[in-house]
């Protein structure tokens, strides 16, 4: 089979004392975006090396990993690429040193809302529901945060 591209992305869950999920919002090809805080691996990186990273890039603040939470079991076409199958790695993360990027409840809380914009909000895991993500693969892991984190 020819033409079969792969995309890995790698994300970062990182859930704080108050049982607080951080997001975050971006605004990318004109389309507002809800997810978890993370991106693309580059050549030559490892998935781990790859997500310390993202969260350096995306909230200039260093974080360890803790442990493998999801990788993608089914088949999911990217949203910005029809001929590109994503595969995303989730990985349970805690901040090393303070959070170096504001964070707030709103949602899309941009400064400025253009192409590449970014800002960080805190959803409450307990009120946290899969509606609020845009992407399948997201959705899914919200869900599997639920099950996890929330059991009556």
């Amino acid at each position: 089979m020819t033409g079969m591209k792969f995309n890995v992305r790698v994300y970062g869950i990182y859930i704080n004392a108050q049982m607080q999920l951080l997001i975050c919002d971006e605004f990318i090809k004109s389309r507002q975006i809800t997810k978890f805080p993370g991106g693309g691996i580059e050549f030559g990186e490892g998935t781990i090396d790859a997500l310390k990273r993202e969260m350096m890039e995306e909230t200039g603040t260093k974080f360890n990993v803790i442990e493998h939470f999801y990788t993608t079991d089914f088949f999911q076409v990217s949203a910005f690429d029809p001929e590109s199958q994503v595969i995303s790695i989730y990985y349970l993360i805690k901040p090393i040193e303070p959070l170096k990027v504001e964070v707030t409840c709103k949602p899309f809380d941009f400064k400025d809302k253009k192409e590449g914009s970014i800002s960080f909000r805190r959803v409450s895991l307990a009120d946290t529901s899969n509606e609020i993500f845009t992407f399948p693969i997201d959705k899914k892991v919200a869900g599997l945060l639920q099950a996890r984190y929330t059991r009556k």
